[in-house]
Parts: C-alpha cells; sequence; structure tokens
C-alpha cells in the first residue's frame, strides 16, 4: 500500500511542471501533474490529495477558478498558490477563495519544500494525544485496544469505529466536519461513504448512552461535536 502523501499540481510551464514534479518525488511525494487548470479539475475530482499547487496564469481554466473548483468539492485540503504576479489584489483574492500560502516565481525548491511541510503539519489531523487510554466521562477509551470501558464492563469496537470515536475526542468540543472524517477514514468523501459514517455515529451513541453527560451532536452543514455536558 503506497502511505506517500499525494500532491494535485497544476503548472502549464512545462520544464518548470516536470521540475517540480521530479523534486518533490524525490522528496518522497507522489505527484500528478496536470498542464492546464481543465485538466486539474478533472484529476482532483477523480482523486484524494493531501495538498494541491496550482499556478495562477493558465489557459482554459486558470488557478483561481480551479482553486474554486476545489473548494467546492472539498473545504479542507490545503492550496498553494504558485504565481508571477505579485500584485497585493491577487494574493487577497487567493486568499479569499480560501488559499493557505502563496509563492511568487521565481521561488527556491527549499522555500516551496517547508511551506508544503508547514502546511501538512498543521492539516493533520491532531490524534496524537489519544495513544493511551483515556478518561471519557464514566468511560475509559483504549484506543490502542479498541476497547471502550464503562463500570468495568469492556465493549470492543470495530476498526471505524474506534477510528472515529478517536478523531471526535480529538476534536472535542469543537466541531469534526464530515469532510475531513471522511477523507481520513474511509479516503473520500462519496454520498455513500457519508452515509457509512452516519450509521457509525449512530452505533457510537449506542455505545456512550450508559452516560448521558457524553454526547455526540450533530451540527448541520458542518459535523459533529463531542461534548461533555
Amino acid at each position: 500500500m503506497n502511505d506517500k502523501l499525494k500532491i494535485l499540481l497544476v503548472e502549464d510551464d512545462p520544464n518548470l511542471g516536470q521540475i517540480l514534479k521530479e523534486y518533490l518525488e524525490l522528496k518522497g511525494f507522489q505527484i500528478h501533474l496536470a498542464r492546464d487548470g481543465e485538466q486539474g479539475k478533472t484529476l482532483f475530482a477523480k482523486g484524494k490529495y493531501n495538498l494541491c499547487l496550482l499556478d495562477v496564469m493558465m489557459p482554459k481554466v486558470d488557478g483561481f477558478e480551479l482553486g474554486e473548483n476545489i473548494r467546492e468539492i472539498d473545504e479542507e485540503v490545503p492550496i498553494i498558490y504558485l504565481t508571477a504576479k505579485s500584485m497585493k489584489e491577487d494574493t487577497i483574492k487567493g486568499f479569499k477563495i480560501g488559499a493557505d500560502d502563496y509563492i511568487t516565481k521565481p521561488f527556491s525548491m527549499e522555500e516551496l519544500l517547508l511551506r508544503i511541510k508547514a502546511i501538512l503539519k498543521r492539516a493533520a489531523p491532531n490524534t496524537a494525544v489519544i495513544e493511551g487510554p483515556i478518561a471519557l466521562g464514566g468511560f475509559t477509551f483504549d484506543p490502542t485496544r479498541r476497547i471502550l470501558t464503562y463500570n468495568g464492563e469492556e465493549n470492543n469496537l470495530t476498526t471505524k469505529e474506534n477510528e472515529l470515536l478517536k478523531m471526535l475526542v480529538s476534536y472535542q468540543n469543537k466541531v469534526l466536519t464530515r469532510t475531513l472524517a471522511l477523507k481520513h477514514i474511509w479516503g473520500d468523501d462519496s454520498y455513500f461513504n457519508a452515509r457509512s459514517m452516519d450509521v457509525y455515529i449512530t452505533k457510537l451513541r449506542k455505545h456512550l448512552k450508559a452516560d448521558e453527560n457524553i454526547q455526540i451532536l450533530t451540527i448541520h452543514g458542518e459535523g459533529f461535536k463531542l461534548v461533555k455536558l
């Protein structure tokens, strides 16, 4: 199984596009290169990416329009714009669309790599804090063993129940968006996976009903929130 982080690179300059592709592949990323915005839109619709690198000035569909299309599909995926422009208005436009960063050509490969790593680190789901057993109201949740314990009674969780509860605990009292959970656990946010996640949310609520102070709230249009009342 390929566990490399996958980047969509959309760059119409064939030389720069190939250089960037080869450099980032040497740094351990999986790169899908599109030569224009239209091709980039098609590739993004078909795949799951950890980050997008978008040139601004491109034929057919420019980087700003492509960024808007990407945001309609995925509100979470990080976007970095590559541009020869340095106008303040263009930078502001990029950030309004939802860009995470903006780098002006010419730039060094090392600077681009550092920016990519910084953004990916910020975008990574915060699950490191729940590696060991933790208290969850009257429950003890052990994600390593996939066990939820209440009053000495152990309840074995399925893999997806366990991963979903881990994310909910990581985002406790904050909204865990549907898109983020689906991308992280199911691999994509298709309609059928979304329905599957709803089923697992219902199962987790049944597991947690022994303590009425621990609840999973549905935040309409956004996602779910694990709270202690």
